[in-house]
């Protein structure tokens, strides 16, 4: 095969990727490119190599290796199927599976301290309930769970009117630490992982979907806080 008919092939095989690409969403072509790119390097090196550009394809096949292997680096780093979404207040962690959309918690306060949420019975959650009545962050928190694990819930005889109508986030403004772990994403995603993230949980937590509007609203804030970095 001579060099033009190799530079030809190549050229065509170029064009194809390209005009592929240009039919992808732009959060889907962000993650091909981190894969595609590299092995296009890859390829466009070996068939310079192959003609005799040692000099330009040997280099190009280096970078373009270096380009692959940051590219594994940034995935491990993001969520991966079966990760979960964590939110957490004075009195409690809450975990959210972002597959099968469970949640559990764990109570890092009070007479329940150290148990699952899983855990405890019915009586046990409306006492923990009455615990945290003096805490709106954690409280809502736990009326998520129990919006989910007891939906009538509220029809206990110890409710009163405005029992599980969501609580208002405490005082202080989320950090981005809050915000990957509330996506369930790694620092460093990109806009296209954290705008997917957010897509995921919020299909859901949205109160429309029967979600809690205590979560959505700190998914949304989570979202806002981490997509300020890329304004």
């Amino acid at each position: 095969m001579t060099p033009i008919a190799v530079l030809f092939g190549g050229a065509l095989i170029l064009v194809a990727v390209t005009g592929a690409l240009l039919s992808v969403n732009p959060a889907a072509l962000a993650r091909i490119l981190r894969y595609a790119l590299p092995v296009a390097l890859a390829g466009f090196g070996v068939t310079m190599t192959l003609i005799g550009r040692g000099g330009l394809g040997i280099p190009l096949i280096a970078f373009s290796l270096a380009m692959f292997a940051r590219a594994r680096g940034a995935s491990r780093a993001t969520r991966h199927p079966g990760g979960q979404s964590y939110v957490r207040s004075a009195a409690l962690e809450m975990e959210l599976d972002l597959d099968t959309g469970e949640m559990n918690g764990l109570v890092l306060a009070g007479s329940f301290e150290g148990q699952e949420l899983d855990a405890l019975d019915e009586s046990d959650l409306m006492l923990l309930h009455g615990e945290l009545v003096g805490d709106p962050e954690s409280l809502g928190l736990l009326e998520a769970y129990l919006d989910r694990r007891t939906p009538d819930w509220r029809a206990g005889p110890d409710m009163d009117e405005g029992a599980g109508l969501g609580a208002a986030p405490g005082p202080g403004a989320m950090t981005q630490k809050e915000a990957y772990e509330i996506l369930g994403l790694a620092p460093g995603a990109d806009e296209a992982e954290i705008r997917e993230a957010h897509r995921r949980l919020m299909k859901r937590m949205h109160p429309d979907a029967g979600g809690s509007t205590f979560l959505a609203g700190r998914i949304n804030e989570a979202k806002a806080v981490l997509l300020s970095r890329h304004d």
